[in-house]
């Protein structure tokens, strides 16, 4: 997952995977201007939370819906 501490939908997306238990890594973009270019290469987008899955999709700012979905789908909760 891709974020920033200010931003208020990757806040919301972590507490979700926290909250099902979901393994993830965290990658704060402020860090460091590659990994904001990282989180930008996966979606074509400047928006976050950027999320990769091990499928190789992502989400960009998802709901919480469309992140369980997500999860469901791919039997980690």
């Amino acid at each position: 997952m891709y974020g920033a501490d200010w931003c208020s939908d990757c806040r919301r997306s972590k507490a979700l995977l926290d909250a099902t238990g979901v393994a993830y890594d965290y990658v704060d973009v402020e860090a460091s201007a590659e990994n904001a270019d990282a989180a930008r290469a996966i979606s074509g987008r400047t928006n976050i939370p950027v999320i990769a899955f091990a499928d190789g999709t992502h989400q960009v700012e998802p709901s919480d819906a469309a992140l369980r979905g997500k999860l469901v789908e791919l039997a980690l909760v």
